[in-house]
């Protein structure tokens, strides 16, 4: 076996940035069939919790160890949001530009892009594309201050939580990555057309498909 060694020349590999958000909305059967650009991304922080051990003993001893359910949350800032989104921020439009705070809030869905970049290629090596299932938004703080000699935009924050969907043959999940880098080429266009939409005779509606169909697409020829 040959000896290690480190950070050679294009294995100095890093991950940066955030973009191209997309909201998804579920159709009444669970289906993401609507997507909505998302712009003005500051940061989405991915948050797992759950997956803590707990012992059992027997014997004097400990006997093995228990795992709890891993569980995916996550926390996002933006400087805007789509208007469809408020449907999902506990606000529903009693009229035409009438909001009304404190209603249901329903489940959503969410893409969005981080950059992968190496010492060579910089940041134009890759990307990563997240994809967020079940995903529910908790009510946060909006703190509106005066305009002052040194401004800055006020930026919106939300707090995630998910449920998981069915993948065959895995544990339900609330979350898939999808790696530029290793992904077919070809496969990874198409799937981007599912994803963003297309413009062309006849649109094609950008809408987040299910783990089993994003395994599907990529699967070997």
């Amino acid at each position: 076996m040959a000896k290690l060694v480190w950070d050679q020349v294009g294995e100095r590999l890093y991950e940066t940035g955030v973009d191209r958000g997309v909201l998804y909305i579920p159709d009444e059967s669970g289906v993401y069939d609507t997507g909505v650009a998302w712009n003005g991304l500051v940061s989405v922080s991915e948050a797992p919790s759950g997956a803590e051990p707990s012992p059992q003993y027997a014997d004097n001893i400990k006997y093995l160890n228990l795992i709890s359910l891993e569980e995916f949350a996550a926390s996002i800032e933006a400087f805007t949001y789509p208007d469809e989104f408020a449907q999902f921020d506990g606000s529903a439009e009693m009229e035409p530009g009438v909001l009304i705070g404190q209603q249901p809030r329903g489940t959503f869905g969410l893409s969005y892009r981080s950059l992968i970049g190496n010492d060579v290629a910089g940041t134009e090596l890759g990307y990563k594309i997240h994809l967020i299932y079940g995903a529910m938004a908790a009510p946060t703080e909006k703190a509106y201050g005066t305009v002052n000699e040194s401004p800055e935009a006020l930026t919106f924050s939300w707090e995630l939580s998910t449920t998981a969907v069915q993948v065959t043959g895995y544990k339900p999940t609330a979350s898939l990555v999808i790696d530029s880098t290793k992904v077919d080429p070809a496969k990874l266009v198409t799937f981007e057309d599912i994803l963003y939409g297309v413009t062309e005779v006849t649109p094609v509606v950008a809408r987040l498909p299910l783990p089993d169909e994003v395994a599907s697409h990529f699967a070997a020829d």
